[in-house]
């Protein structure tokens, strides 16, 4: 199938400065040399932990920060430079949903307003049309028409976070990146947001990049998952290969890591976790370099890939 977006070694570095002069005398590496490629209507997830650079893959994506090198190639079209995106509309078609969807919405703005931006950004739409449109755009994720004339404080997480999608998908975006999107909330409303957006890509056909630390959500979402840890992808796989035969200590201990509600078997999980753990530590040279930095992927299968040596 041809792609949607491909991503070619995409590195994002930030400069640490020090001295009296100012100079730059290291790099932050939150992505560090990244692939990945997303095909229409599919759901793909980057998991790993608070810091390891998945965020700033989706910002980079959306055009929301700067990238150091790489290429982010949208339909053939590589976007990293503003001018390409306005060419081709990129923008209208790559949205994204933040996790905190009460500073993303503003503030002193009603809903039927914060959806009809992007309308008016990019469709030439009558004033009938518009209203037409953020009328069944409201509906889609479950919100009456009342709601419209409210402004975003008067709603709850729950039904901010289902306001922050509406404006996500007013375009009809090919690409939506979710960032985050239900980690603030309760997990009934989680479930419930959740059901809105596989609804929505049923109908829109939309592709999901789903940015997360929650292993648990991820499985009920993606089709293919990355497993991020400082900076780069230490195992890439289906959800199979990722949940039923994980390879890199690192995916082992975010697996380990999953709550489990069978009490009868707390302290052999328990028991578990610190045995990973404890692999991890020992075993550290195996998915990591001597800098600490995980090694290159290398493909165990069609559709498996996992960081290390390359003599192994």
């Amino acid at each position: 199938m041809e792609k949607l977006l491909t991503i070619k070694d995409l590195k994002v570095y930030y400069p640490i400065r020090s001295g009296i002069l100012n100079k730059v005398t290291g790099h932050i590496k939150a992505v560090d040399g990244v692939d990945l490629s997303i095909e229409p209507g599919k759901t793909y997830g980057i998991i790993g932990e608070s810091g390891s650079g998945k965020s700033t893959i989706g910002k980079t994506i959306a055009g929301l920060e700067k990238a150091t090198s790489g290429q982010i190639k949208y339909q053939g079209v590589d976007v990293l430079h503003s001018r390409a995106r306005k060419k081709i509309n990129y923008n209208k078609d790559v949205q994204m949903i933040f996790q905190d969807s009460l500073s993303s919405l503003n503030p002193k703005k009603k809903i039927k307003d914060i959806i009809a931006q992007p309308l008016k950004n990019f469709e030439r739409l009558s004033e009938l049309e518009l209203k037409k449109r953020i009328k069944d755009i409201i509906e889609v994720v479950g919100l009456d028409e009342d709601s419209l004339h409210k402004y975003p404080h008067q709603f709850s997480g729950g039904q901010r976070q289902r306001i922050d999608i509406a404006r996500a998908i007013a375009t009809r975006p090919k690409l939506i990146i979710a960032d985050e999107p239900v980690s603030a909330l309760d997990l009934s409303v989680q479930a419930q947001v959740l059901n809105y957006l596989k609804k929505i890509q049923q109908e829109y056909q939309v592709a999901y990049l789903f940015i997360s630390h929650d292993l648990g959500v991820v499985y009920h979402m993606c089709d293919t998952l990355a497993i991020m840890h400082r900076g780069r992808f230490v195992e890439v796989g289906e959800r199979e290969d990722i949940y039923q035969d994980p390879q890199h200590i690192y995916t082992k201990r975010l697996l380990a890591a999953i709550p489990q509600v069978d009490i009868a078997k707390r302290q052999e999980n328990k028991s578990r976790r610190q045995q990973i753990e404890e692999e991890f530590l020992k075993n550290m040279a195996s998915g990591y370099d001597e800098n600490g930095r995980p090694y290159p992927l290398k493909r165990l299968s069609a559709t498996h890939l996992v960081a290390k040596k390359g003599d192994e």
